[in-house]
């Protein structure tokens, strides 16, 4: 092979498999498949508080699926270029997979990326307000991100698509878990300030910052699968950072890069899942920093590049076997919402009534919220929470529906005997910012413990979240993890070495 070949060449094409490796059995078996769900120019862009519409086109957005399964149970794990996984979908698509392939309904998990440039599903559901009157409804429909019914049916037949096909694929395969360390592109974006509060995104240079008021998590959690040839067929990566980079239009954010680098090293066909941990208070935005923000494309180049990186350091580094058993738990509880006062109520409908160019455009926003909060409440005064345990030999995703503070996600991974962890939010539903208590306490504060349609469980919320995961992870024992070989015993030194200096 020549040398610009060789360069052009994916590694994995050039690495042969280890030799050591386990075998590949048929009582472990891996699928992977993925269908694109790029929404049109035109579509509702979801993220925010109010409309906002996609413009251009930069990358598509997929489902990426894998399926797994021992010689007793299989399990699905589908991520979707998608803000939130909303409720109802997941329930229709588990329902929908379930008939199409069998894959039992508590073995599949259903997670978003949260890629704040993809499409409209998420936020407002079309048909939550109609029992409100036609103010709140014009608020809600017409002054809110709301789903496109259309699009979502698409989502849910892709879905469907996506896993049936995975699963007609199952084949013997070898896999490994491991973690990557990356800590220079995510930071908690709540610092504490001057006056005792916490603020989220106080501004670059403000004088009035003390410090960070969370940790980040470093770790980049990865999952790989080869199939006999030693060819890797796909992989999961979870890391703790918003997908709020935004390159210039519809886009799987730095979820794109992210797979652009895994499949430029390891080979095209690669199917990469990604599932973000616990980052309800972290993103790529350092409000410490000295230096001018860089554009949404060097953001999403940086932020997948550097994570894209690790992981590729993970899958060369591994040495797979048997991810076995495959086992799987759930747990599904009501948590009470907060409520706002009466007085609140009654002041955001008097501003709401205003012309919303009028007013200050955060304090109608705002208002907004909490008048669709209140409608909220009278419909359904408790959220639906799933919290779900995917285990793989010696590794466990532990997944809940919450944009989670990063510190609940490392209590997680702190209190599990598993060796590899891996906490997944946004999955299985979405209930919005659920913080740490000391986050509502007298040095707390900041944006996303502000109470809103989208956010308003219970405070207690996180600490229930995070009792949850752990015990379902205590009722599953870890598998082993794959060694190489031990070395032979020994018996005579290197005839080559085993000499004194010679200096003549």
């Amino acid at each position: 092979m020549k040398r610009r070949e060789f360069c052009l060449t994916p590694l994995a094409a050039v690495i042969p498999p280890l030799p050591c490796a386990q075998a590949a059995t048929s009582d472990f078996r891996a699928g992977f498949a993925e269908a694109d769900i790029t929404p049109e120019i035109g579509m509702e862009q979801p993220g925010g508080y109010g409309k906002a519409y996609h413009k251009s086109f930069h990358d598509p957005c997929k489902v990426r699926v894998a399926v797994f399964a021992d010689a007793e149970r299989e399990t699905a794990l589908v991520s979707l270029d998608a803000l939130a996984a909303p409720r109802y979908l997941v329930l229709e698509a588990r329902k929908r997979i379930h008939a199409a392939c069998g894959i039992p309904e508590a073995g599949i998990l259903i997670g978003a990326t949260h890629s704040h440039s993809s499409g409209p599903i998420g936020m407002v559901r079309r048909g939550d307000y109609d029992h409100a009157p036609p103010l709140v409804r014009k608020l809600a429909y017409e002054h809110s991100t709301v789903d496109d019914p259309r699009y979502v049916s698409r989502v849910l037949d892709q879905m469907v698509d996506a896993v049936s096909r995975a699963h007609r694929g199952l084949a013997p395969v070898r896999a490994a878990a491991g973690f990557g360390y990356e800590s220079q592109v995510a930071f908690n974006r709540r610092l504490r300030m001057k006056n005792g509060l916490t603020w989220s995104h106080p501004g670059q240079g403000n004088p009035d910052i003390v410090s960070y008021a969370g940790p980040v998590d470093p770790q980049v959690g990865v999952l790989g699968a080869w199939d006999e040839s030693g060819r890797l067929l796909g992989c999961i990566v979870n890391y703790a950072c918003h997908a709020t980079t935004n390159p210039s239009g519809i886009s799987a954010n730095w979820i794109y890069y992210l797979e652009q680098v895994i499949r430029g090293v390891m080979g095209e066909p690669v199917v990469v899942l990604f599932f973000p941990g616990a980052c309800g208070d972290v993103t790529q935005v350092d409000n410490l920093s000295p230096y001018a923000r860089p554009s949404g494309e060097q953001w999403a180049r940086l932020v997948g590049g550097r994570v894209g990186a690790e992981a590729v350091k993970v899958l060369i580094s591994a040495f797979p076997g048997a991810l076995t058993p495959v086992q799987y738990r759930q747990k599904t509880w009501h948590i009470p919402r907060r409520k706002p006062s009466a007085e609140k109520v009654a002041k955001a409908y008097e501003i709401v009534r205003r012309d919303p160019k009028q007013t200050d455009a955060t304090e109608w926003t705002f208002a907004k919220e909490t008048v669709l909060l209140d409608a909220l409440l009278k419909a359904s005064p408790e959220a639906e929470v799933e919290v779900q345990a995917i285990q793989l030999g010696p590794a466990i995703f532990l997944s809940n529906p919450a944009e989670l503070f990063c510190q609940l996600g490392l209590e997680i991974k702190a209190g599990s005997r598993f060796p590899y962890t891996f906490p997944v939010e946004l999955a299985n539903g979405c209930v919005g910012y659920v913080p740490t208590e000391e986050a509502f306490g007298p040095n707390g504060g900041g944006y996303e413990t502000r109470l809103t349609s989208y956010s308003n469980l219970d405070i207690s919320a996180g600490r229930q979240l995070v009792a949850a995961a752990l015990e379902l992870a205590a009722q599953l024992a870890p598998g082993p993890v794959p060694e190489p070989p031990k070395a032979p015993p020994f018996k005579a030194p290197w005839s080559y070495g085993n000499v004194p200096p010679e200096l003549s």
